[in-house]
């Protein structure tokens, strides 16, 4: 997995355990609520589960703007994306962008489709996969059809 360069200012780095760094981002109880609709902030244990998990089981990258790590986004082996980004850096189109790139990356794989998980309380995220063309496909579920 090389990084990938998604334009001038986002770098997208394949995962290696920073735990320092990404323990910070889910000990924001709205991101936490929005990643897993869970009303607890993340542990020490629960962070390094889930990128066994995400590094096992899939593409994950650290999301760098302007030279500054600010979450990850993953394409999972089965086609389903998932993305954070931590709450400062939130509402600038990083996310947008990380999505556009990860459905590249699914069609050089030949995906043919990708899903997103988001919760019917996350309109936030709702609005910006629907903006990249993913459609509605259940109450807490999304698609894009690669071309």
């Amino acid at each position: 997995m090389d990084t990938r360069i998604v334009d001038a200012e986002i770098t997208l780095i394949p995962y290696y355990p920073n735990y320092e760094t990404a323990f910070a981002w889910y000990q924001d109880y709205d991101v936490c609520k929005q990643v897993d609709n869970i009303d607890y902030l993340y542990s020490m244990d629960r962070l390094k589960a889930m990128y066994g998990f995400l590094s096992t089981h899939g593409d994950c990258f650290y999301i760098e703007y302007r030279g500054t790590l600010v979450g990850d986004v993953t394409l999972r082996d089965n086609g389903e994306i998932s993305i954070v980004i931590c709450k400062g850096y939130q509402n600038k189109h990083i996310g947008r962008r990380c999505i556009l790139e990860m459905i590249r990356l699914a069609k050089e794989k030949g995906f043919q489709q990708v899903t997103a998980n988001i919760y019917r309380f996350n309109t936030q995220s709702q609005k910006m996969f629907l903006s990249v063309g993913f459609e509605q496909t259940g109450e807490e579920w999304y698609r894009f059809c690669v071309k």
